[in-house]
């Protein structure tokens, strides 16, 4: 398998932002960095940033069941992968009857919203970084945020070796600011932070395009409505 589509099955991120990961130098297999159009056999060890890359097998809904779209309010130290063999793994904090996966991740010190879904045909669409999709987060931070943090932040700021999308970022507080993103980076909000001199004391995502946090406890879950499916994906008329 390319190794891009590999990263990609394992939500990590699409398979274009895998690209740019690959072209970065930041992707390994056995430990040797490889370039865009590596593939990964079976058995090999995929590796970004230091960490294990596992790729899933996104199996189709069984039949007669309906496909699950969930919306989850992640508590921090959670981590988002479906390796059982991971410590505090979403797949089991969640446990649900049915096999399910995360759409995309969140950083496993991060709190907040996250779909998890049992229809693999769906992910990518979703994680593809084209489309756009806006991601709005609240962040809490270590000091007190000035104009040149925000002006700074909405710009751009360079990480892994890339300059970061322009964002919308406002201030909420004097120590909390709030951030919409189309990209998603490892670590980009905590990243983009320290390069002003500010370190990410709190990190909850409120929003994933149209699909709200709003009133959801930490650790509840709740099946997504048949609004915010079709505003996920406007054009899609099967689910």
């Amino acid at each position: 398998m390319r190794v891009n589509k590999y990263i990609s099955e394992a939500g990590l991120c699409s398979r274009r932002e895998a690209d740019e990961l690959l072209l970065a130098g930041r992707v390994s297999i056995n430990g040797e960095v490889v370039g865009t159009g590596a593939k990964a056999l079976e058995g090999d060890e995929v590796r970004v940033d230091g960490e294990i890359v596992k790729a899933r097998i996104l199996a189709a809904t069984p039949a007669g069941k309906k496909a699950v779209y969930i919306a989850l309010n992640k508590p921090a130290g959670i981590t988002c992968t479906t390796d059982a063999g991971v410590k505090d793994n979403i797949v089991d904090f969640v446990d649900h009857p049915q096999r399910i996966f995360p759409v995309g991740r969140l950083d496993k010190d991060s709190e907040g919203l996250i779909l998890l879904t049992s229809n693999g045909d769906i992910v990518n669409e979703i994680l593809r970084a084209e489309n756009h999709h806006e991601k709005e987060y609240l962040v809490g931070v270590n000091k007190a945020i000035n104009d040149t943090f925000l002006t700074g932040m909405a710009r751009g700021v360079r990480i892994h070796g890339q300059l970061t999308q322009p964002c919308r970022v406002r201030r909420i507080a004097k120590f909390g600011f709030s951030i919409i993103l189309t990209q998603g980076l490892n670590r980009q909000i905590r990243l983009m932070a320290a390069a002003f001199g500010y370190r990410v004391t709190q990190l909850r995502r409120v929003r994933i395009i149209n699909v709200k946090l709003g009133h959801l406890k930490t650790g509840q879950w709740r099946n997504l409505t048949d609004a915010e499916l079709k505003g996920l994906l406007p054009g899609r008329t099967q689910w």
